[in-house]
């Protein structure tokens, strides 16, 4: 008799262990399909991307993600807080070389002069559009491999629409990741122009 009892107690509390855990990892993925169905806004995205986790694999996949950026930077609304964040996003794209060049209070301060400038200008960046893969140019240059390509970006300011055109220069880090080096202003006559 005390056999059977003891082996109805042991069914009963392991019958309770499978029905508590399934419990447990049901309402672990109610959650986690809680969180899935969370709409960030641009900023915030840009702002959660890991870039130390997925770097951008190609050139164009970099510049996209940097145009990404600066298009947040003059048409979304956010802190001080959230540009610096965004700010620091931009610059693990750009190459130790450009950072050296631009330290990070002193890009800051003119990122907000700049962004302040769009904003009294009623400017923002519309859209952006980046070489083609097959359009971009790889090179071996002082012993590093680079790649060349342009992007436009179709701007409005007021009412009217222009275009603006941007040859970029990206060189491969130690990692194997691609890093702006540098871009520059071209015409639609020069894209490519490096």
């Amino acid at each position: 008799m005390r056999k059977v009892l003891r082996i109805g107690i042991a069914v009963i509390c392991m019958v309770s262990l499978v029905v508590g855990y399934y419990a447990y990892l049901s309402k672990r993925n109610d959650s986690a399909q809680v969180d899935d169905n969370i709409e960030l806004s641009e900023v915030q995205a840009i702002i959660s991307k890991n870039f130390s986790r997925e770097y951008p694999a190609t050139p164009r996949a970099v510049v996209k993600w940097y145009n990404r950026i600066i298009t947040a930077y003059y048409g979304e609304e956010f802190t001080q807080e959230e540009l610096e964040k965004m700010a620091d996003q931009a610059r693990y794209l750009m190459d130790d070389e450009l950072l050296q060049y631009n330290p990070r209070d002193t890009y800051i301060a003119s990122l907000t002069l700049e962004i302040e400038d769009y904003h009294n200008r009623s400017r923002t960046i519309v859209s952006s559009t980046v070489s083609d893969s097959n359009e971009v140019q790889y090179k071996k240059v002082n012993g590093y491999d680079c790649a060349f390509l342009s992007t436009y970006y179709f701007i409005r300011e007021g009412s009217s629409y222009d275009r603006t055109y941007e040859d970029f220069c990206l060189r491969k880090d130690e990692n194997g990741n691609w890093k702006i080096l540098t871009w520059r202003l071209s015409s639609e006559d020069t894209i490519n122009g490096y």
